[in-house]
């Protein structure tokens, strides 16, 4: 493969992350160091830990006992009600018959909460969403404690899941570890279909049993949902970063290729151990290059906002600090190459029979768009410019199609959507915000209105029914924020606000909150920093400044999110109060997180920002 120089820009990103890293970084690495010198293993149990370890271990229990061989821990995310991670049921005892087969043994180290967006958007328990990959990440932490381990396999696949379990395994640098997806469902009802019948049911136009006959039919199916969000955005992340073995990401459930996949990710973690001479240890795979490729892959493909959350989080675990400044140049930079739905018409499957992950990594390597050196799983990045395959019953890896086979869902880095990236920085006397303009019409890109303000979704809802919102309007929805309410997805306000554009008005959302990965063509300013509530100093954010006929500038052009109030009048008003916390769902047991909670920029996490003050 035709290797080019590196682009300025991506080149001055990443040059700016080290610097600023360069402390942070280094004592990261000196702990991972640590861990693995001062016996974070097998071999430094005493005979009572040991013998408990291997109770259960039945026909492994030689192997796990006599130490000369790689034991695996299999942290899961498995649970049957959550379409994607279904097919993690049956993993588990195949990946031990693997793990054998390359004379190593697996065990599994513990399970971690899996809940599902989908289920829970517009309800009470989307307040323990984000919160939850804190829970994840301190559980994918309890199962690797046991020093048990000489590498991971880490099963999960959607939103805060993925996430969750690197922030936790990071803290294990020092083990191999490989992520593992299960693929997505296959396509059911077109999601064009389907976002067509959610805004005639938000109109009043179709019956709620013709809704979710419309739903049933998309999501239909185990396997990861095919519009393309926060979780298949999380499987194009892995493959940029070379944390899965390549092309893994979007083969069915319960398919031969899939067990295949499965099968070489199990025998790979095992030549990568630190016992032999490829040690890939995770603390080096996820380095600052790392994750500019995987900020890079969001962009080109149209990726999920949520990201722009969870990729500083996930850095951070790694010693590593990034910032919206730094999604924004890039995007300037990195041309959109895909459109999957809710950016097109198809969705990750049609975007996979295009040339999928494989053709998106060589268009980019080519064009000096990606880091090539980083040190990944499964070989070198080139190894990731490719596709699975099956050829008398054994796995094998062709080259990505030198050609996209739809060019309406995949094109060229010569001949992209648009050559902007579309994830943009907004900041103004309001804070700071993302915008992704990918799906939005260009000119929709600033919009200029009176303000409404709302203090939760369902106040919003209530006035469009009112027909409150029919005319130009910008929604404001506050107190939405990590320290709030746990910063839970508006996705629920999706088909209202598209029917109040459809009509010709010109609308849009700023909020505090997150969007869900699968916002589309309605402007939203989200994650609005500092949010609403007041912060650890005790000063509520900018937003709670804001009354009712405010004229408001969102403009993804000028990157500008700002009230036009008089400077004076502006300094001189005092903060709306809050609402009273919620409770019920459990969200009063997350009370601990949300006091804790730092900025969305910083990626919306409690345990990192107390991690910060113990390192």
């Amino acid at each position: 493969m035709l290797m080019t120089t590196l682009h300025p820009a991506v080149a001055a990103v990443t040059d700016r992350i080290v610097r600023r890293s360069a402390e942070r970084r280094a004592a990261y690495l000196d702990l991972m160091q640590r861990q693995r010198d001062a016996g974070t293993n097998r071999g430094a149990l005493s005979c009572s830990n040991l013998a408990h370890g291997f109770a259960a271990a039945e026909q492994d229990k030689p192997a796990i006992r006599g130490g000369a061989a790689m034991n695996i821990g299999i942290v899961s995310a498995y649970n049957d009600m959550l379409s994607a991670h279904q097919p993690y049921g049956r993993y588990p005892e195949q990946i031990k018959v693997f793990a054998r087969e390359a004379g190593a043994t697996a065990q599994v180290a513990g399970g971690v909460p899996a809940m599902c967006d989908g289920v829970t958007q517009g309800q009470a328990g989307m307040e323990l969403s984000l919160f939850s990959r804190d829970v994840i990440a301190q559980g994918t932490a309890v199962a690797l404690s046991h020093a048990m381990f000489e590498g991971a396999l880490l099963l999960g696949i959607c939103d805060k899941i993925v996430p969750g379990l690197l922030i936790g395994a990071l803290r294990f640098g020092h083990l191999p570890v490989v992520l593992v997806p299960a693929g997505p469902m296959p396509s059911g009802l077109a999601n064009r279909e389907k976002q067509r019948v959610r805004q005639l049911y938000a109109e009043g136009k179709a019956t709620r049993d013709a809704l979710l006959e419309a739903e049933a039919a998309s999501y239909h199916a185990p396997g990861t949902c095919t519009f393309y969000g926060t979780a298949n955005s999380n499987q194009m992340m892995m493959e940029m970063m070379g944390l899965h073995v390549p092309a893994a990401a979007f083969v069915h459930p319960g398919t031969k290729l899939r067990q295949a996949l499965t099968r070489a990710a199990t025998h790979r973690l095992t030549r990568i151990g630190w016992n032999g001479d490829d040690y890939r240890p995770l603390a080096r795979c996820v380095d600052e290059k790392a994750i500019v490729n995987a900020i890079v892959g969001l962009l080109a493909t149209g990726g999920s906002t949520n990201h722009a959350i969870h990729l500083p989080a996930i850095a951070r675990a790694a010693g590593i600090v990034i910032d919206w400044q730094d999604f924004d140049e890039l995007s300037h930079a990195v041309p959109l190459l895909a459109r999957v739905y809710p950016n097109g018409a198809g969705d990750v499957n049609h975007f996979h029979d295009a040339g999928g992950t494989g053709f998106v990594v060589r268009e980019l390597l080519g064009a000096g768009l990606l880091h090539g050196d980083v040190l990944t799983v499964g070989g070198t990045l080139v190894d990731y410019a490719s596709e699975p395959v099956l050829a008398d019953e054994e796995l094998h890896w062709q080259a990505a199609p030198a050609e996209s086979r739809d060019d309406a869902m995949l094109r060229p880095v010569a001949a992209p959507f648009s050559p902007d990236g579309g994830m943009r920085l907004l900041a103004g006397n309001l804070g700071r915000a993302i915008i992704k303009t990918s799906a939005v019409a260009e000119d929709r890109w600033t919009i200029e209105a009176p303000c409404r303000i709302f203090d939760d979704q369902d106040q919003v809802l209530a006035a469009f029914k009112a027909g409150e919102l029919d005319r130009d309007v910008v929604v404001v929805v506050r107190f939405q924020g990590p320290r709030a309410n746990g910063m839970p997805e508006l996705h629920k306000l999706t088909p209202a606000l598209g029917v109040l554009q459809d009509q010709g008005h010109r609308v849009a959302l700023l909020t505090d909150g997150r969007m869900s990965g699968a916002s589309g063509k309605v402007p939203a300013a989200i994650h609005l920093s500092p949010e609403a509530l007041p912060g650890f100093d005790g000063v509520s954010g900018p937003l709670a400044r804001l009354k009712d006929g405010d004229i408001v500038r969102i403009c993804a052009q000028t990157g500008e999110v700002a009230a036009l109030v008089d400077a004076a009048e502006w300094a001189a008003r005092p903060p709306a109060a809050p609402p009273p916390p919620g409770l019920g769902v459990g969200r009063e047991l997350f009370a601990l997180f949300r006091l804790h909670a730092d900025e969305a920029e910083k990626g919306g996490s409690a345990i990192l920002a107390a991690m910060d003050s113990v390192i």
